[in-house]
């Protein structure tokens, strides 16, 4: 007699605000990617052996979804990173119809110049978009991830919530757990903060952890332990694409500049001189070159400097870490858990509170998580 069946696993959907920008579309070719065995898991911390059997969602399980407010379809998107040496010659067309699938599954956002709904309207228009995304396939659950562009820092009406919050708020009505990967507000608007409790929905984090800031979550601690001044800390981010432009904003570049600085402030114990600053360079498009520059103090007061240089492709540095964040959070939803998710702040720049601020300790954290979530299988 032929053994039955096994019955296929629920679908988990992921549905991505700022759905056509270049996180976004190297996130849904890069699970279509991995999935069909056309490249390696490379970056994916959850395809590591700590993680093996934690009951994480199967990359082939996932579905993609979205808002956006531009009307670029994801397939032209991908051949665009293709050209930006992004992504690799010939893959966007060999998951072609993964792309055309999710591309179906994106909605307008907004607000949009003009738009006259109440921030009421919209936060139930999304989270209607939402709930029919995950009627519509069948869905066990979805997690909603920002990777919008950065937004400006709000200084108008304290009432009024920015768009990002709008998104985050979405979510909750819509049942979500919610992953903030930009350094927008999102949840962390003050008149979210009941609502976010109450929910009974796990959500992570604020701006994903991916070049400069993870070089220093390293070096600060290293600094600390071997006992050694650091005088001053100085930074520059040569970047374009849309995350340069954004960030040519003053607003928008103090709230990404926060969590670079919050990581040193937490792991050497003092705030060292030196700021940094960002600077929009068009040609560079979706590439990133990080330098740090750090004078410190030795024994007997001898001077010394480390530089470091990081160069590398924001999107592919990205990808992977959303998938590791959807993927983990989804679990910790279907396991029960509530509230935020300081394990995770493995990822991100401003880590919900609990977690440490130091890489390797953060990483011990996230192995824990992975232990937890095992245990409730």
């Amino acid at each position: 007699m032929s053994a039955e069946p096994s019955a296929p696993r629920p679908r988990t959907g992921v549905w991505l605000v700022g759905a056509r920008g270049s996180v976004a579309t190297t996130v849904v070719v890069g699970c279509a990617a991995v999935a069909a065995g056309l490249h390696p898991a490379t970056g994916m911390v959850t395809e590591t052996a700590p993680f093996s059997d934690c009951g994480l969602p199967p990359l082939a399980s996932l579905v993609f979804g979205g808002h956006d407010t531009v009307d670029c379809p994801l397939p032209k998107r991908a051949e665009a990173l293709v050209a930006g040496r992004v992504l690799p010659h010939g893959l966007p067309s060999a998951v072609h119809s993964e792309l055309a699938a999710a591309d179906r599954e994106i909605r307008s956002g907004g607000p949009l110049p003009g738009d006259s709904r109440s921030d009421e309207e919209l936060i139930e228009s999304f989270a209607a978009d939402i709930r029919e995304f995950v009627r519509r396939g069948g869905l066990a659950r979805a997690v909603v991830v920002n990777v919008a562009s950065t937004e400006p820092v709000a200084t108008g009406d304290p009432s009024t919530l920015p768009a990002s919050s709008l998104y985050a708020a979405a979510a909750l009505r819509a049942g979500c757990p919610y992953v903030n990967f930009t350094p927008s507000t999102g949840l962390h608007h003050p008149s979210l903060h009941a609502a976010a409790s109450g929910s009974g929905l796990p959500y992570a984090g604020r701006d994903g952890k991916t070049g400069q800031t993870l070089l220093r979550s390293v070096l600060g601690p290293m600094f600390a332990q071997r006992a050694l001044a650091v005088r001053a800390w100085s930074g520059t981010n040569l970047l374009g694409g849309g995350d340069g432009a954004a960030l040519a904003d003053p607003g928008a570049a103090a709230a990404k500049n926060a969590g670079k600085e919050r990581v040193l402030t937490d792991t050497l114990g003092s705030v060292p001189e030196g700021e940094v600053h960002i600077d929009d360079v068009p040609a560079l498009g979706d590439w990133k070159t990080a330098w740090d520059h750090i004078a410190f103090d030795g024994f007997l007061g001898s001077r010394m400097v480390l530089q470091t240089i990081w160069q590398g492709c924001d999107s592919a540095l990205a990808a992977p870490l959303v998938l590791d964040l959807a993927r983990l959070t989804a679990r910790a939803h279907e396991t029960g858990l509530s509230g935020p998710l300081p394990e995770l702040g493995f990822y991100f720049k401003d880590p919900d509170p609990g977690s440490p601020s130091a890489l390797a300790e953060q990483y011990a954290e996230l192995v824990g998580f992975a232990g937890r979530l095992r245990a409730a299988r």
